[in-house]
């Protein structure tokens, strides 16, 4: 985990220094206060998947910039146990499949939500679209307010710039593909 801390870190200081952003800055834009982002970009916090939103849609850019890997000319996919991301006091896991791509505005990801578990999930900026391709078990799905309870090998789209959740109430793990499209700028 501390590899991954290590990155976002990384990711998230080249990022203001390419756009000559003080910490100052990144905290007025993204909501999240100053020391933290400091301890962010010093590997010394490992931020939660709700604080990375903040940071993402606050500097307008994907979440996924800030597990992204050298670019080949085609990749291979799996479920790499050291950049997962967690939430939900680990009930929820989110492996990065393929970072977010500047040519084709899309990321990819496998993730696992253990029985019960809630997850709420921050508007992404306007324009962001969700595909949700549920592979293992039942989840329920709220987007603006409705529920829409996915079955095993059923899938969901929606327009992810409002609040939605996520919720597996079944007494198994469930696991789904979840694809962020976003709008070209």
């Amino acid at each position: 985990m501390e590899q991954i801390s290590l990155k976002i870190g990384e990711r998230l200081k080249e990022i203001r220094n390419t756009r000559q952003l003080t910490l100052d800055d990144v905290a007025e834009l993204t909501g999240v206060s100053k020391p933290m982002l400091g301890q962010i970009e010093r590997g010394q916090s490992s931020p939660t998947i709700n604080i990375l939103w903040k940071i993402s849609t606050g500097l307008k850019i994907p979440l996924s910039f800030f597990c992204r890997q050298q670019e080949a000319e085609y990749m291979v996919a799996g479920l790499d146990k050291e950049e997962v991301i967690t939430e939900e006091n680990g009930g929820m896991r989110a492996y990065p499949l393929f970072p977010f791509d500047p040519v084709r505005n899309v990321e990819a990801f496998y993730i696992e939500f253990d029985a019960g578990v809630r997850h709420e999930s921050l508007p992404h900026v306007a324009g962001v679209e969700e595909y949700v391709f549920l592979v293992q078990g039942t989840l329920t799905m709220v987007v603006g307010g409705k529920e829409v309870c996915l079955q095993e090998k059923q899938s969901i789209r929606f327009g992810a710039d409002i609040s939605h959740a996520y919720h597996n109430a079944s007494d198994k793990v469930c696991a789904a593909y979840n694809v962020i499209f976003y709008p070209n700028n």
